[in-house]
């Protein structure tokens, strides 16, 4: 089974003419999405604070994490970013696919836009 993949135009929030490009796998077990500090850096991008995140082994790594724009088929949207490291994998988090309003298609594995997006409307 292939891995799902965007195509992403990551800014800097201040300067919104300066971007990335890039293709990242959709992660819908990523909380957020990491790009590399590399790419971040040449785009102005700076760390606010360093996060703690576990593995899929199991282990605790520390990771700078920061603020940028997110555009996505269509859609725009400011997320926070992890700065990845070297063995780090670039990916599309969940909380940028919910801010976007994307979703994954469960029959062709596709991003797509949301139909609808889930609402607390009352409380009895």
């Amino acid at each position: 089974m292939g891995h799902t993949t965007a195509a992403v135009k990551i800014c800097n929030p201040q300067v919104g003419t300066k971007c990335v490009e890039t293709e990242l796998i959709v992660d819908t077990d990523s909380t957020y999405t990491w790009i590399k500090r590399e790419r971040l850096e040449a785009i102005g991008v700076k760390p606010s604070k360093a996060r703690k995140f576990r593995t899929m082994e199991g282990k605790t790594i520390e990771r700078e994490v920061g603020e940028a724009v997110i555009e996505c088929l269509g859609e725009r949207a400011m997320g926070i970013v992890v700065f990845a490291e070297r063995d780090d994998v670039e990916v599309m988090g969940v909380v940028a696919l919910e801010s976007l309003a994307l979703e994954v298609d469960p029959v062709t594995q596709q991003l797509k836009k949301a139909e609808s997006l889930l609402a607390l409307t009352a409380m009895n």
